[in-house]
């Protein structure tokens, strides 16, 4: 553990290792260290070689949340803690890649460290206590599922009422906010305003990041609301050919849409990582 986290490390991401992900093909790995005792020095050797070979993940995230109010360092040594949690508890026997279940435990431990230092607009307490309970539950929830989790099964698993949960995940929005220009003097772009943004752009990691949001929102409509947009944007319909299937107008079908469309997108914009909504 330590000597992952102490390596050493300037202030910028190393961009060299982009396009050369160490961490591509680690579970053969994981399962070996699975396999042997915390108390056997080939545990430890290897632990932290794994750690090593993953730590151009927690770096990618600590830049992509960079030029937010906090220091890359101290974003990076919270993703690498991100890392270490994500490699002590990460389950090859579930069938998962580790890729998959480290980038959303990373990422919350980020966004936890900016809700504990920058929340930009006041939340109640119960709240914020919610939103870290969210946070630990999230990641195993998608190991034991092998999807994203809904907001009833949240719910569910922490024992509280689904309201609670939900008002938790739209209260998290106001962790942070983004000013327009952050009146740095710095010429490095991945420091600048959000007009010139402040890190590459990689679509991947995007993507990832997309379907998290989206995929529990899609799984907490009803069937019939689901049956519709499937019809429509993955079959490709029109609304005329969806309306002769259920036996209603077109017009019924356009506001069927539309509702269906707005409460999708509210949810996803309220910012709550990775479980953010279903």
């Amino acid at each position: 553990m330590t000597g992952a986290l102490d390596t050493p490390q300037t202030t910028t991401a190393n961009t060299s290792r982009r396009g050369h992900d160490s961490y591509d093909g680690i579970e053969p790995r994981l399962v070996e260290l699975a396999a042997l005792d915390p108390a056997d020095r080939r545990w430890a050797r290897l632990r932290e070689e794994i750690i090593t070979r993953c730590l151009p993940l927690a770096e990618h995230i600590a830049r992509r949340y960079s030029g937010r109010g906090e220091q890359y360092d101290d974003l990076l040594q919270v993703a690498r803690c991100g890392l270490l949690e994500a490699v002590g508890r990460f389950d090859p026997a579930r069938g998962t890649t580790f890729v998959s279940f480290a980038v959303p435990t990373i990422m919350g431990e980020v966004r936890r460290h900016f809700r504990d230092r920058t929340w930009a607009v006041r939340v109640p307490r119960r709240l914020k206590e919610l939103r870290v309970h969210l946070h630990a539950a999230g990641p195993v929830l998608m190991q034991q599922l092998g999807r994203m989790p809904t907001v009833t099964e949240l719910a569910d698993h922490l024992g509280l009422d689904r309201d609670e949960v939900v008002q938790a995940m739209i209260a998290s929005n106001g962790y942070d906010t983004d000013a327009l220009d952050p009146g740095t003097d710095s010429d490095d772009e991945r420091f600048s305003s959000p007009m010139r943004r402040l890190a590459a752009v990689e679509p991947c990691y995007g993507l990832i990041e997309d379907a998290m949001t989206v995929r529990p929102l899609l799984a907490g409509l009803s069937d019939r609301d689901r049956d519709i947009l499937t019809w429509r944007y993955f079959e490709g319909e029109t609304q005329s050919q969806i309306a002769a299937r259920l036996g209603v107008s077109q017009m019924q079908i356009s506001r069927h849409l539309t509702r269906i469309l707005t409460t999708v997108r509210i949810l996803a914009t309220a910012d709550a990582p990775l479980l953010e909504t279903a």
